[in-house]
C-alpha cells in the first residue's frame, strides 16, 4: 500500500465505534492459550473493503506470484496489539474454513517507531529471526514454521495477517520453481528471446503443471 492509502486506513481504524474483538475467537485450540490481541470483525464493512484492496495488490505483485504461486489468499484479518499484548509461540492450523495454509503473511500497517516491542519472531530449523518492518511492507513465510509476536511495551501495533493456499504445497518444490523462473526472467532481460530461454520457460510451465494442485 502507498502512504496515502495507509493514512486513510489508519484514520478509519481510529474511529471509536469500530468493532474490535478478542483475537482468541479466531485462534485454534492450542494457539488461543497464548494469544492476546484484538481483531477487527471480518464481516465489518471496513474489514471487507480494505482486506479486499490489499489482497488485490498482493496478487498483482510479480515477485510474490513467482515466489508463492498463490491459488488463493484467505483468512485475512486486521490485528491490533496494545501495550501489554502479545501472541505466544504457536503454529498456524494446516486447514481453515477458508482454505489450506501453505504460507502465512503479515503486512505492517503503522510505522515501527510508533510502538515498542511487537516483533514477529519466526523459527526455522536452528534459526530464530525477529522482524519489525516499515508501514506497507509484507513478510511471507511457510505456515509450517513456529512463530510468535513479542509483547508490545508501548504504543500500538497494527497489522493485516492472512494465509496463502499455493498451487504447489511443497516448500522445496516452490523454491525450485522460483529459482527457475528467476533465472529465465533474468536471461530474457539481458539477452532477449532465444531458443534456450524458451526451453527454460517450457520446462518451468510443465513442471508447474505436474506439481500443481
Amino acid at each position: 500500500m502507498n502512504s496515502e492509502e495507509l493514512k486513510i486506513l489508519r484514520k478509519n481504524f481510529g474511529r471509536e465505534e469500530l468493532l474490535w474483538e478478542d483475537g482468541k475467537q479466531t485462534a485454534g485450540k492450542h494457539a488461543a492459550k497464548v494469544k492476546n490481541n484484538l481483531q477487527l470483525r471480518r464481516d465489518s464493512d471496513l474489514s471487507v473493503k480494505f482486506s479486499g484492496l490489499i489482497t488485490k495488490k498482493i496478487l498483482k505483485n510479480e515477485l510474490i506470484k513467482s515466489f508463492a504461486l498463490p491459488k488463493k489468499i484467505h483468512g485475512t484479518v486486521f490485528s491490533k496489539s496494545k501495550s501489554g499484548m502479545k501472541y505466544g509461540r504457536h503454529i498456524d492450523n494446516a486447514y481453515m474454513s477458508s482454505g489450506r495454509a501453505d504460507l502465512s503473511f503479515t503486512i505492517f500497517l503503522n510505522r515501527k517507531d510508533e510502538y515498542k516491542g511487537g516483533e514477529l519472531s519466526i523459527e526455522s530449523l536452528n534459526l530464530d529471526e525477529k522482524f519489525k518492518l516499515n508501514a506497507g511492507e509484507i513478510i511471507i513465510y511457510p505456515s509450517t514454521y513456529l512463530h510468535s509476536v513479542e509483547e508490545v511495551t508501548d504504543g500500538e501495533r497494527l497489522v493485516l495477517i492472512g494465509w496463502i493456499e499455493s498451487y504447489v504445497k511443497s516448500i522445496e518444490e516452490r523454491e525450485y520453481l522460483f529459482d527457475l523462473d528467476a533465472a529465465a526472467r533474468s536471461l530474457l532481460t539481458k539477452y532477449g528471446r532465444s531458443e534456450e530461454v524458451d526451453l527454460i520457460f517450457k520446462s518451468y510451465s510443465n513442471i508447474l503443471r505436474r506439481l500443481g494442485s
